[in-house]
């Protein structure tokens, strides 16, 4: 099994490479700057004798990635923003005959690689799994076993909280921010009766969550589940909701404050970090089902996940095309793995409430 990073001397494309060598995964770094790569690769203990290889190749070049990817059984694409190159390496992979794996958080991205490369993958043989990070896998894998309770789903809500600790975002993850500063100060997509639209507004406003006692004010947000969940929970809403201070927190990024702050924060400050998704289910006869999977260190939980989603489509298989991570791993199964690492997952917990309404 060989597998290639894409953006692999970004920050968390380096502990997604650390988190292959620690599995003896055979590595391909992949990236505009081979000195840089070549940095990441000796960071994590990686040399030619180990089967870690360097290549150059910039997003805009789609020879070059094809040629770097054509060896590989998967790609991992950790290059933010996703929105400005990620559909340049979605469609190298799939020419290159190779499984797909992104760490993306972006909703506009997501939408556009459902809507365009399902065909060409599923023709070509290859898998396709965007949005396989610290928020977006486990939102997904436990929105489907949440609506699974309650068929059929009149309505679906996610919601996140993140309590950072002073452990701040990377700087990739700033810029992506920042070149989407309207998808996540609007709100984003909300999903209704068949269709995602930013125009669907969000019906809650307050969310409980774990450790709290009272209900938070909560508002839409960009989650990436509402793009995912619809292709395999037949619900007629989804929604995705963050505390509101998260939310309002997105206004503040600008460049300046992105080249003010260190490439990422250091790993005993990631390991104080937690977060926590709540989904709720409602019925179309109105019973409720709730579930909670939380975890600490989002930027190594992320690298986890990016390397267990490639490894098991690789070792495992799914079938062709974009897909959803319920669509491509069982989500039962995947959350159990991810136990390992810290991750608590629960379907029918107690202590779930939207707006006010306890729900179990």
């Amino acid at each position: 099994m060989r597998i290639a990073v894409y953006g692999a001397s970004g920050y968390t494309g380096k502990l997604v490479v650390a988190e292959l060598a620690r599995r003896d995964i055979e590595t391909v770094l992949v990236g505009r700057n081979v000195e840089r790569l070549s940095e990441a690769a000796a960071r994590a203990g990686l040399t030619a004798v180990d089967g870690a290889a360097i290549r150059r190749a910039e997003s805009g070049d789609h020879a070059a990635l094809v040629h770097a990817f054509q060896d590989c059984s998967a790609v991992i694409n950790c290059a933010g923003p996703f929105v400005l190159s990620g559909e340049a390496v979605v469609r190298a992979a799939i020419a290159a005959g190779c499984h797909y794996v992104d760490i993306a958080g972006e909703q506009r991205h997501l939408d556009r690689i459902f809507s365009a490369f399902a065909v060409p993958a599923e023709v070509a043989g290859v898998t396709v799994v965007p949005g396989a990070n610290d928020d977006g896998l486990p939102s997904d894998l436990l929105a489907h076993l949440v609506a699974a309770r309650v068929r059929p789903v009149r309505e679906l809500v996610i919601g996140l909280e993140l309590i950072r600790t002073g452990a701040m975002p990377s700087r990739g993850t700033l810029r992506s921010a920042l070149e989407n500063i309207d998808t996540f100060t609007g709100g984003g997509l909300g999903y209704e009766d068949g269709r995602w639209h930013p125009d669907i507004a969000a019906r809650h406003t307050t969310l409980t969550f774990p450790d709290r006692s009272d209900p938070m004010p909560v508002v839409k947000f960009p989650l990436p589940a509402v793009v995912t969940v619809p292709h395999h929970v037949a619900a007629r809403r989804v929604a995705g909701v963050v505390r509101a201070e998260l939310a309002a927190a997105f206004a503040d990024i600008t460049p300046a404050l992105i080249d003010g702050v260190p490439e990422g924060p250091p790993a005993d400050s990631r390991r104080t970090a937690r977060w926590i998704i709540v989904v709720e289910a409602t019925s179309e006869d109105g019973r409720h089902a709730c579930g909670i999977v939380q975890g600490i260190d989002m930027q190594g939980t992320t690298a986890v996940i990016a390397v267990e989603s490639a490894r098991r489509l690789v070792a495992d298989g799914a079938k062709p095309g974009v897909l959803a991570p319920s669509q491509a791993y069982s989500p039962s199964d995947f959350l159990e793995f991810l136990v390992q690492h810290g991750v608590h997952w629960s379907v029918d917990a107690t202590g779930c409430a939207v707006d006010g309404r306890q729900v179990l």
